[in-house]
């Protein structure tokens, strides 16, 4: 089945030129301009992926993504006119699956999709054998416990409630800080470095934590 992409824009000239790579690429697609029309229209059918600009007549697409993380977890890809605003929406912690400042590729765009729509739909067979038990605080790879600190732990619990959803340093520091005090910034790094080590420790050729360059760290399992 063609995967639906909407595409919440109200520039005209911007939202025609995505439509038409987003339906050269394959995909069905369709272009509404009001946020809050929008928002009607995911609570009737939801789309497969939703690209989304910040300023919007009728409702901003900071407000429509909270609005739609109430009901969907349908991804969303947040378009905005600042780099810096960037980090503003991610300690704002919308619930967007990926970000892009215009102005933009839309050949980029389109593979931003088609990733977000393929870790959805074929996620690696080796890292779903990751098991987090929230209640015991442990993680299991296949029949092995992980040995995790309480902080690298809280890190990749957090991080896989959401596969795929970017989270900044900032984010990653405030979660840290929960089991101690004493964690810096750059120790965010050194914290995201050994789980990787330990993951491919049991899991050599699966790549599931990933670096988005300026932003973050998001989980894919």
């Amino acid at each position: 089945m063609t995967a639906t992409i909407l595409i919440v824009e109200d520039e005209n000239d911007l939202s025609a030129i995505v439509f038409d790579y987003v339906t050269a690429a394959g995909f069905e697609a369709e272009i509404i301009a009001d946020g809050g029309d929008a928002l009607a229209r995911v609570r009737r059918k939801s789309p497969d992926l939703i690209v989304l600009d910040i300023m919007l007549p009728g409702l901003d697409g900071v407000s429509f993504c909270k609005a739609v993380r109430a009901f969907s977890d349908v991804p969303i890809i947040m378009v905005t006119a600042k780099v810096q605003e960037i980090d503003r929406l991610l300690g704002l912690e919308t619930g967007a699956d990926d970000y892009l400042c215009k102005p933009f590729s839309p050949r980029e765009l389109v593979a931003r999709i088609k990733a977000i729509l393929r870790r959805q739909r074929k996620p690696d067979r080796r890292a779903r054998l990751v098991e987090i038990d929230e209640p015991t605080r442990s993680v299991r790879v296949g029949t092995q416990s992980l040995d995790l600190t309480p902080t690298e732990y809280s890190l990749l619990a957090a991080m896989a409630k959401r596969v795929g959803t970017i989270y900044s340093r900032a984010q990653l520091l405030d979660l840290a800080r929960r089991d101690s005090l004493e964690v810096s910034d750059r120790a965010i790094d050194t914290h995201i470095k050994n789980l990787r080590r330990k993951l491919a420790s049991l899991i050599p050729d699966a790549d599931i934590i990933h670096s988005v360059y300026g932003l973050g760290y998001r989980v894919d399992l």
